[in-house]
């Protein structure tokens, strides 16, 4: 029982340490985001309805912006046809939710964050070509496209201000990544450094597929579990990778709930995950 009690104290001593240096950090990355989405949100969405085929190019783009639910307002878009399917697929692989915050005040390599960066907006853009050339391929004819009602989804509260709204953020990220260290140090205590889960996550198949599953929580969970494992040395940049790719953040939720079909929702977060693996495998494997 004492070494019990041992284990959750080293625990919690490890992520205080770990978490308290964040603060300044997050709360100075989170008030230049709210003040980027406050003076460029409505710019990027009239955009991204008028791209046409250069779609996928200004998804994977405007998915790399610090915007405040992107991946929400894409999904809405694409439920009223407003967007193709590849410029969808090339916001959600570009997507990094909170990953960037969270490397930038782990004081991560500016060339690192850079490589990232550049290689979800890259995979995306050609996700997305490749999707919507083979759909259009596919189609014999031209589907009439019919403006649904879209469902709005607030994610951020920039009526409150973005000074507000930049503290609100990193008190809820700090006191979730300060959970997710906590667990993530018991986790290792209990397991041990050399259980097979670790053994797994350290490989370069089975990695990308459980960090892809764990990319698939529909919050800012996903980046947030897999950008402190990779930062703890946990997992490789690969496997992290496939997690930050699959992990659409809440615009995963929004689709199930905006958009009509079900079933082509499924096979859109089934394709999501299949692309994010494959990529995060190949980078492994390189």
């Amino acid at each position: 029982m004492e070494q019990f009690w041992h284990i959750i104290e080293h625990s919690i001593e490890h992520a205080i340490e770990h978490s308290i240096v964040l603060i300044p950090f997050l709360f100075f990355t989170y008030l230049l985001m709210e003040y980027v989405e406050h003076k460029t949100g409505d710019g990027i969405r009239k955009i991204l309805t008028g791209a046409g085929k250069v779609g996928p190019f200004a998804g994977a783009v405007a998915g790399l912006l610090p915007q405040c639910g992107m991946s929400a307002a894409a999904s809405s878009l694409y439920a009223g046809r407003m967007i193709t399917l590849g410029t969808l697929l090339a916001i959600y692989l570009s997507t990094s939710d909170e990953m960037l915050p969270i490397m930038i005040s782990s004081s991560v390599p500016a060339g690192t964050i850079a490589k990232t960066l550049a290689l979800k907006a890259g995979i995306g853009m050609l996700a997305g070509f490749l999707v919507d050339i083979i759909l259009r391929l596919r189609r014999k004819k031209e589907e009439e496209l019919k403006i649904h009602g879209m469902c709005e989804h607030e994610h951020c509260h920039c009526e409150d201000g973005i000074f507000k709204s930049a503290l609100r953020h990193t008190v809820s990220i700090f006191l979730f990544v300060f959970l997710i260290t906590i667990l993530l140090n018991l986790g290792i205590e209990v397991l041990g450094e050399d259980s097979l889960f670790w053994e797994a996550l350290s490989q370069p198949v089975a990695g990308p597929l459980l960090a892809g599953i764990i990319g698939l929580i529909p919050n800012c969970a996903a980046s947030i579990v897999i950008t402190e494992m990779y930062l703890s040395g946990t997992i490789g940049y690969g496997t992290m990778m496939a997690g930050l790719l699959v992990g659409a953040g809440v615009g995963i939720m929004v689709l199930l709930r905006v958009n009509e079909s079900k079933k082509e929702s499924m096979k859109i977060i089934g394709l999501l995950y299949l692309i994010g693996v494959v990529a995060g495998g190949v980078l492994n494997l390189l």
